[in-house]
């Protein structure tokens, strides 16, 4: 698996020797990282906001400007699932972590075999993430985790996603798109493509989502639907 990682931190001499540490972990453990600097929060999400395909943040607490912290809850706000490991030099930051999800906390100097266990840590949980699909859109490259995923539904050169916080607009096809996803999906119609553990209703022509979304049932595919749902749950 290669590692997507972002190092925000002001301080370049911190950054780079972060960046040291990770690609040391990285040989050592056999791992390939892609790791991306950026010298403040503002940097790091005018530039990323949107990309919710990182797999870990290395994030400064005390930045000119937006602090670590609140970075993390933007990008928390979009649904991003990154392992975060905030870095800084003062012990009261550390409950603010918690309402994020942060993974640690890391005093600094930040110490070698201190980044190594954290980094270790943040592999193993990406390890058992739930399934995730990776889209190009015109929000940039984002990483959709097929949980969240409610259902897509084909236009003529296009298919829009459906989550629960947003909709994305891809061009693909959706038979194409429909590979790439696990075996919690089925085809209900030409046009529809539907998450199993989404629905609570299922009728002769139509499945009634949780959200209250009908979605259209095709002549034909009542029973294999039924029997889909049945064996999923």
């Amino acid at each position: 698996m290669t590692y997507r990682i972002a190092i925000c931190d002001d301080e370049p001499e911190q950054a780079e020797a972060l960046k040291s540490i990770v690609s040391e972990w990285a040989r050592k453990n056999q791992n390939s990282c892609r790791t991306e600097l950026f010298p403040s929060a503002e940097a790091f999400w005018f530039a990323c906001g949107d990309d919710s395909a990182y797999d870990i943040l290395l994030l400064d607490v005390e930045m000119t400007g937006m602090s670590g912290i609140d970075l993390a809850r933007r990008v928390r706000a979009e649904g991003s699932r990154a392992e975060i490991v905030f870095i800084t030099s003062h012990f009261e930051f550390v409950g603010e972590g918690y309402e994020v999800d942060a993974l640690h906390y890391l005093m600094k100097p930040v110490a070698k075999e201190k980044l190594f266990a954290v980094l270790s840590r943040a592999a193993e949980r990406l390890a058992v993430e739930p399934p995730s699909v990776i889209i190009s859109c015109e929000d940039g490259t984002v990483k959709l985790y097929e949980s969240d995923i409610l259902y897509v539904e084909a236009f003529q050169h296009y298919i829009v996603i459906h989550t629960r916080e947003k909709e994305y607009r891809i061009k693909e096809n959706i038979s194409a798109f429909e590979q790439k996803l696990g075996g919690d999906f089925f085809r209900t119609h030409r046009s529809y493509l539907v998450n199993l553990k989404t629905i609570i209703c299922i009728r002769r022509t139509s499945v009634t989502l949780d959200t209250g979304a009908e979605i259209p049932v095709a002549r034909g595919k009542y029973d294999d639907i039924n029997r889909a749902f049945i064996a999923g749950n």
